[in-house]
């Protein structure tokens, strides 16, 4: 195991950046030590006399004057002793003193304070010339070759495929984001194998109309520069399965992203009927599963931009986690969208996510892998740019709470207009900021007791939910897979929300409300919050499924 020291010179006091780096080549199974602050050259080489270590590590961050005199001495003694000149020196920061550190000759590696994590990273990997082992090439790998720092994700879909590709050059080239989603108009999506059903005058609405393979492949090689961003897309909500192979074949997509009861007559996105949905979903799951794809199953959310109650959201965190595995996913994307509704305080939030965290990662084992990919809420995004750059901010520093895998970030542009590379390569500039404060060392958030309690509540109620519907399927041999009986919860208003009112498929009765942050289901006529065992229980009692 190689030995890294650290240490400041001179007067300088300034340690962040080099204990930032040090903790960084602890994750990489280096020794390290900070070994003092404002140290004179004669201390340092006494120092590396004693801890013989492979590389020293010096910083220096004042005026940048007095640097030549420290530097001229170190430069003389090194050039004097062979065990000094065998060590590896490096220096960090700012650009006036790294331009300073430049005119010595003795560092083998200067950091000038604006480099991104990625570019620390892979110098201490041993990386840093060599692109393609530089960039992972697939979801998995990537976010190894990372974490604990959180990859990120961003979508772009802008409306036309010029625009498109001139974002994603200048998004790779920035060097700031690890994966670009497409969005592609809701016509592709929809039409993409049937052509002649477009509304040509919907063309790049909601995204970048693409029309055929070759278009996806321009959007894939636009990005073979810079930090080589990986591709995926959304799936199509028809012909999914071909569709699926065309983000094979032209984009590598990075991974599926597929609901498990939505895109259907239950959010009218669709044609398809809920049982059809659900069916065709498992197969697209199952499909992916098969070729190693990892998949994203973005269900649970849905529930809850349509005000279903925080202990349906856990549940269906689970129910679409176990659907996954029971299709043979082996890497699993679970989405943790922060901020839904609106209007959740942050305390409650956290709890929610808690305890989704819990039941999807109790399905983990030697054949299913979870991967936490954290975002916030677009309905939490005010309008105003300045304050929705707050909201950003914030919102990414609560999710790093759950040590996300993958940080979505989400446009801070977006309740204003679509967010074009300017407005993406700040936003995730602004959430790399956000990173590189919280891993200097945070508060955990997630011992605090409410947030405990909390999420103790959400898995206690969830679990209720999960057992209702295995009750519905006692003749199926997986009740919590089975279409049928999935569809039959639906119907009879285990899952439900208030904005499925006139569903023909939805019950559509659920009535919720927001009380201390937290949403509940909620009795109005005797304005008191209804408890899930109560909800259940009537709903069973409704349906004759028990005894009152």
């Amino acid at each position: 195991m190689k030995k890294i020291i650290g240490a400041t010179l001179g007067n300088c006091v300034h340690v962040a950046g080099t204990m930032n780096f040090l903790n960084l080549a602890e994750n990489e199974d280096f020794e390290t030590e900070f070994v003092g602050i404002g140290l004179s050259v004669g201390e340092i080489l006494d120092i590396v006399k004693e801890k013989e270590p492979d590389i020293v590590g010096l910083s220096y961050r004042l005026t940048p004057e007095p640097l030549n005199g420290i530097l001229e001495e170190l430069k003389e003694n090194i050039k004097a002793s062979e065990e000094l000149r065998n060590i590896t020196w490096i220096f960090g920061g700012t650009e006036p003193t790294a331009l300073v550190a430049e005119e010595y000759d003795i560092f083998q590696k200067i950091f000038y304070g604006g480099e991104d994590i990625d570019e620390v990273i892979a110098y201490i990997k041993g990386r840093e010339d060599l692109e393609e082992e530089k960039y992972p090439k697939n979801v998995v790998e990537r976010i190894k070759s990372k974490y604990p720092y959180p990859i990120l994700r961003h979508h772009l879909g802008l409306t036309s495929i010029e625009r498109t590709v001139e974002s994603i050059e200048k998004i790779a080239e920035a060097k700031v984001l690890d994966v670009i989603s497409i969005a592609p108009d809701q016509n592709a999506q929809e039409f993409f194998f049937d052509q002649e059903n477009m509304d040509d005058s919907l063309s790049g609405a909601g995204g970048v109309p693409v029309r055929k393979p070759e278009d996806f492949r321009i959007l894939y090689n636009a990005a073979q520069r810079g930090n080589y961003p990986l591709l995926r897309s959304y799936s199509g909500t028809k012909n999914t399965d071909r569709f699926a192979q065309v983000l094979k074949d032209s984009i590598d997509n990075a991974w599926c992203a597929v609901p498990l009861f939505w895109y259907s007559e239950l959010d009218r996105r669709g044609p398809r009927t809920l049982k059809e949905a659900i069916i065709e979903n498992q197969k697209l799951m199952a499909w992916h599963g098969k070729r190693n794809i990892p998949v994203e199953v973005n269900d649970p959310h849905h529930w809850s931009l349509r005000d279903a109650h925080d202990a349906i959201a856990v549940a269906d965190a689970y129910l679409a986690a176990y659907n996954a595995k029971k299709m043979g996913v082996k890497d699993y994307i679970a989405q943790f969208m922060f901020n839904v509704p609106a209007h959740i305080s942050p305390e409650k939030d956290l709890g929610k996510m808690l305890a989704k965290i819990e039941l999807i990662e109790s399905l983990v084992d030697d054949d299913f892998k979870v991967y936490r990919q954290a975002r916030a809420g677009l309905a939490s995004f005010p309008a105003d740019l300045e304050q929705a750059k707050g909201q950003l901010a914030a919102s990414a520093y609560l999710a790093m709470a759950i040590k996300p895998h993958i940080y979505h970030v989400v446009g801070f542009c977006e309740a204003h207009h679509a967010a074009e590379a300017e407005d993406v390569i700040e936003s995730c500039k602004i959430v790399r900021g956000i990173i590189k404060n919280e891993f200097l060392g945070s508060i955990d958030l997630t011992k605090d007791a409410n947030v405990q309690k909390r999420k103790r509540e959400l898995i206690e109620e969830a679990k209720l939910i999960l057992e209702a519907i295995e009750s519905l399927g006692l003749d199926k041999v997986d009740p919590l897979s089975d279409p049928d009986t999935l569809v039959e919860a639906v119907r009879m208003g285990i899952l439900d929300a208030p904005q499925l009112k006139g569903s023909k498929i939805a019950k559509g009765q659920l009535k919720t409300r927001m009380v201390s942050g937290a949403l509940y289901a909620y009795d109005e006529e005797n304005a008191r919050i209804i408890h899930e065992r109560e909800r259940i229980e009537n709903i069973l009692k409704e349906y004759n499924l028990i005894r009152g």
